[in-house]
């Protein structure tokens, strides 16, 4: 079901390239527009993860350099089933965290150096086995490609103003339009495939841990401390903010086009999931 939903992804996303190269240039600029998307597929789907790794300026780690880091990590995919993650760490202090690659065999898995100050070793288990489930899922491919192609969209839109004035049918208002929709159609779609994926991830990281109050905790931390905490690769970069753990972004369309469901309801979720009303004390993991 998630190829299948991977490759209507690409559907829709080739689809809203044509429409833009169409109103820029015509028959042209959508012959032009197509061979853009071919390209911006076969990228994505080969080379997304080490882009969005080298956007955030992660550096691999392993038991030498990260030893709690990655000790987590491979206790819980152990349990998961599933092949042992490349671990990153990126220098960033917002806490924060994403999973990204385009099968579980190819996975890789980043926090931010934010993270590791924040939270205690059982929230960042929490936090680990939210990524896993991802990853479980086969999210990564589908959120990878999208982080890709939804940034290709808008920069094409970009063009228009440049490339398209004198060839568009529509004249200056169409290149207008074309500038403003196309990344909100974008932005649209990765919400659609964001939000629900969140809960689902949620769900299964906190059936791997068993505790899901560890997650429920770590979600209070980041939340509140993202909102204080700049992020400045993600809003450079805002087509890649549905691939974090909570939204990275500030300000501006941050709020227009969440990409993530209420932190509170998740949470929400979370404590009925443990039977409780609110989240304990944290503590150490044992």
């Amino acid at each position: 079901m998630n190829t299948f939903k991977t490759l209507m992804l690409m559907s829709l996303m080739t689809g809203l390239f044509l429409v833009v190269g169409g109103l820029i240039g015509g028959s042209g600029g959508m012959m032009i527009a197509f061979l853009f998307a071919a390209g911006t597929n076969l990228l994505a789907y080969w080379n997304s993860d080490k882009m969005l790794l080298s956007m955030y300026g992660a550096r691999q780690v392993d038991e030498s350099s990260a030893p709690g880091l990655t000790h987590i990590v491979a206790r819980l995919s152990r349990q998961a089933g599933l092949p042992m993650p490349k671990v990153y760490i990126s220098e960033n202090p917002q806490p924060n965290a994403f999973a990204t690659g385009r099968s579980p065999e190819h996975a890789a898995l980043c926090v931010t150096s934010g993270l590791l100050a924040k939270v205690t070793d059982e929230e960042l288990a929490g936090v680990i086995g939210h990524e896993l489930g991802h990853v479980k899922n086969r999210d990564t491919l589908t959120m990878t490609i999208t982080a890709v192609m939804a940034g290709a969209i808008g920069m094409l839109a970009n063009f228009a103003f440049f490339m398209g004035g004198r060839r568009n049918p529509l004249g200056l208002i169409g290149v207008l339009l074309v500038t403003v929709l196309a990344p909100v159609a974008a932005m649209l779609v990765q919400a659609a495939v964001s939000r629900s994926r969140e809960f689902e991830a949620d769900r299964a990281g906190a059936e791997l841990t068993g505790r899901p109050l560890w997650l429920a905790n770590a979600l209070s931390v980041i939340d509140s401390s993202a909102q204080r905490t700049l992020n400045q690769p993600a809003d450079a970069n805002p087509a890649t903010a549905h691939m974090f753990i909570v939204n990275p972004l500030h300000g501006g369309m941050s709020g227009l086009f969440a990409t993530h469901p209420s932190t509170a309801e998740r949470i929400a979720r979370l404590q009925a999931m443990a039977g409780v009303p609110a989240a304990p004390a944290r503590g150490p993991w044992g």
